[in-house]
């Protein structure tokens, strides 16, 4: 893994060179544009993630040893929080994605029973895409908002108060392609 920062020197150098990655992938160019507009500074490890998952579409060992070495933070650290927060992603995204929570005032509201409506709904699993790539369901500890509980995060969006049969109608519709 180091090879792909060895191009240029030493972390900064190298990921100032639009050809630092040896892949020649243009993306990790438009990442060296998000971590110098924040100067390289670790304390925008969250935003640089979420600006990395935009580009790339989801966050893979390459792209967050990348992050690691242009913000020079360990790579434990970059990992520990883009595993820590529910809406960085590992895998491809689907055309919808539907995350669950499952912190404590939404599970004792119900969020294991809006899991299980939202498993039967869509065919799949937390952590699992459906192979129509229309659904992705995932589950949270926590989205920070538990005065709404139970929450289900419908394409990035929070729903509070959510029931059963609405988690279930709403997954099976995207499997439908209705609108929502």
């Amino acid at each position: 893994m180091n090879q792909v920062f060895e191009a240029g020197g030493d972390a900064g150098s190298a990921s100032n060179d639009p050809c630092a990655h040896p892949s020649g992938d243009d993306r990790f160019a438009r990442l060296d544009v998000s971590m110098n507009r924040r100067m390289r500074r670790g304390d925008a490890l969250i935003e640089v993630l979420h600006d990395a998952q935009l580009i790339f579409g989801r966050l893979d060992l390459d792209v967050l040893m990348y992050v690691a070495r242009g913000l020079r933070l360990p790579p434990s650290r970059v990992y520990g929080v883009a595993t820590f927060y529910h809406l960085f992603r590992f895998n491809a995204v689907a055309d919808h994605n539907c995350v669950v929570c499952l912190g404590t005032a939404c599970y004792v509201k119900g969020g294991d029973e809006l899991l299980r409506a939202a498993e039967e709904g869509g065919g799949v699993r937390p952590g699992q895409t459906h192979p129509s790539g229309r659904l992705s369901l995932e589950t949270a500890r926590c989205v920070g908002t538990c005065g709404l509980a139970p929450v289900v995060v419908y394409d990035e969006q929070v729903q509070g108060n959510q029931q059963p049969a609405l988690v279930r109608e709403r997954v099976k519709g995207w499997l439908r392609h209705e609108p929502v």
